[in-house]
Protein backbone atom coordinates (compact mmCIF):
# COMPACT_ATOMS: atom_id res chain seq x y z
CA UNK A 1 0.00 0.00 0.00
CA UNK A 2 1.08 3.31 -0.56
CA UNK A 3 2.01 6.04 1.74
CA UNK A 4 0.45 8.91 0.16
CA UNK A 5 -2.47 9.19 -2.24
CA UNK A 6 -2.15 7.93 -5.82
CA UNK A 7 -4.62 10.24 -8.64
CA UNK A 8 -5.12 10.27 -12.62
CA UNK A 9 -5.85 13.59 -13.75
CA UNK A 10 -5.81 14.65 -17.35
CA UNK A 11 -2.44 16.37 -18.61
CA UNK A 12 -4.51 19.37 -19.65
CA UNK A 13 -6.17 20.08 -16.80
CA UNK A 14 -4.69 22.89 -14.59
CA UNK A 15 -2.55 21.25 -11.46
CA UNK A 16 -4.28 21.37 -8.12
CA UNK A 17 -2.36 22.29 -4.61
CA UNK A 18 -3.24 18.63 -3.87
CA UNK A 19 -1.33 17.05 -6.70
CA UNK A 20 2.27 16.51 -5.23
CA UNK A 21 4.51 15.34 -7.45
CA UNK A 22 2.77 15.25 -10.94
CA UNK A 23 4.26 12.44 -13.59
CA UNK A 24 3.08 12.08 -17.39
CA UNK A 25 3.13 8.35 -17.90
CA UNK A 26 2.11 8.54 -21.85
CA UNK A 27 4.69 7.71 -24.26
CA UNK A 28 4.16 10.39 -26.37
CA UNK A 29 4.04 13.74 -25.42
CA UNK A 30 -0.01 15.18 -25.69
CA UNK A 31 -0.70 17.28 -28.09
CA UNK A 32 -0.37 21.32 -28.15
CA UNK A 33 0.71 21.03 -24.63
CA UNK A 34 3.69 23.33 -23.73
CA UNK A 35 6.31 21.96 -21.22
CA UNK A 36 4.98 25.45 -18.82
CA UNK A 37 1.99 24.61 -18.91
CA UNK A 38 1.69 20.63 -18.53
CA UNK A 39 3.57 21.77 -14.89
CA UNK A 40 5.01 18.02 -14.84
CA UNK A 41 8.25 16.86 -12.15
CA UNK A 42 8.70 14.20 -14.52
CA UNK A 43 7.74 12.60 -17.65
CA UNK A 44 8.17 8.88 -17.14
CA UNK A 45 7.53 7.49 -20.77
CA UNK A 46 9.40 4.42 -19.64
CA UNK A 47 6.58 3.03 -17.83
CA UNK A 48 3.97 3.50 -21.06
CA UNK A 49 2.37 0.33 -22.59
CA UNK A 50 4.06 -0.48 -25.92
CA UNK A 51 3.42 0.96 -29.28
CA UNK A 52 2.09 -1.83 -30.44
CA UNK A 53 -0.03 -2.29 -27.31
CA UNK A 54 -1.15 1.37 -26.79
CA UNK A 55 -2.51 0.82 -31.14
CA UNK A 56 -4.28 -2.29 -30.00
CA UNK A 57 -5.90 -1.35 -27.31
CA UNK A 58 -7.03 2.12 -28.75
CA UNK A 59 -8.96 3.11 -26.13
CA UNK A 60 -11.55 0.47 -26.80
CA UNK A 61 -13.96 0.31 -23.33
CA UNK A 62 -14.81 -3.06 -24.53
CA UNK A 63 -10.70 -3.85 -24.47
CA UNK A 64 -9.65 -2.48 -21.05
CA UNK A 65 -9.97 -5.88 -19.25
CA UNK A 66 -7.72 -7.44 -21.74
CA UNK A 67 -5.50 -4.10 -21.85
CA UNK A 68 -4.92 -4.35 -18.49
CA UNK A 69 -3.66 -8.05 -18.36
CA UNK A 70 -1.20 -7.36 -21.60
CA UNK A 71 -0.17 -4.00 -19.86
CA UNK A 72 0.37 -5.81 -16.35
CA UNK A 73 2.64 -8.52 -18.55
CA UNK A 74 4.76 -5.73 -19.82
CA UNK A 75 5.00 -3.92 -16.75
CA UNK A 76 7.21 -7.49 -15.76
CA UNK A 77 9.84 -6.38 -18.36
CA UNK A 78 13.05 -4.71 -16.98
CA UNK A 79 12.62 -0.97 -18.38
CA UNK A 80 9.24 -0.72 -17.15
CA UNK A 81 9.79 -2.76 -13.93
CA UNK A 82 12.53 -0.18 -12.66
CA UNK A 83 10.22 2.60 -14.24
CA UNK A 84 7.29 1.60 -12.30
CA UNK A 85 9.64 0.86 -9.10
CA UNK A 86 10.05 4.42 -9.76
CA UNK A 87 7.39 5.62 -8.90
CA UNK A 88 6.91 3.19 -6.06
CA UNK A 89 9.34 5.56 -4.46
CA UNK A 90 8.11 8.62 -6.08
CA UNK A 91 4.49 7.86 -3.73
CA UNK A 92 6.48 7.45 -0.39
CA UNK A 93 7.14 11.00 -0.31
CA UNK A 94 3.86 12.59 -1.45
CA UNK A 95 0.81 12.94 -2.99
CA UNK A 96 1.56 11.39 -6.87
CA UNK A 97 -0.66 12.36 -9.80
CA UNK A 98 -0.37 10.65 -13.07
CA UNK A 99 -0.73 12.85 -15.95
CA UNK A 100 -2.45 10.97 -19.23
CA UNK A 101 -3.46 12.83 -22.54
CA UNK A 102 -6.56 10.30 -22.95
CA UNK A 103 -10.21 11.57 -22.84
CA UNK A 104 -10.84 8.90 -20.88
CA UNK A 105 -8.27 8.52 -18.02
CA UNK A 106 -10.50 6.48 -15.94
CA UNK A 107 -9.58 3.23 -18.70
CA UNK A 108 -5.84 4.47 -19.83
CA UNK A 109 -2.21 3.06 -18.43
CA UNK A 110 -2.39 5.68 -15.56
CA UNK A 111 -5.51 4.22 -14.28
CA UNK A 112 -4.12 0.69 -14.47
CA UNK A 113 -0.83 2.17 -12.42
CA UNK A 114 -3.19 4.02 -9.57
CA UNK A 115 -4.66 0.50 -9.00
CA UNK A 116 -1.26 -1.09 -8.82
CA UNK A 117 0.51 1.52 -6.71
CA UNK A 118 -2.84 1.89 -4.55
CA UNK A 119 -2.49 -1.30 -3.69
Amino acid sequence: MSDHPVVVRRAYEEPLATDGTRVLVDRIWPRGLTKERAHLDEWCKSVAPSSALRTWYAHVPERFEEFTTRYRAELEEPERAAAFQHLRELVKGRPLTLLTATKQPEISEAAVLTLLLSS
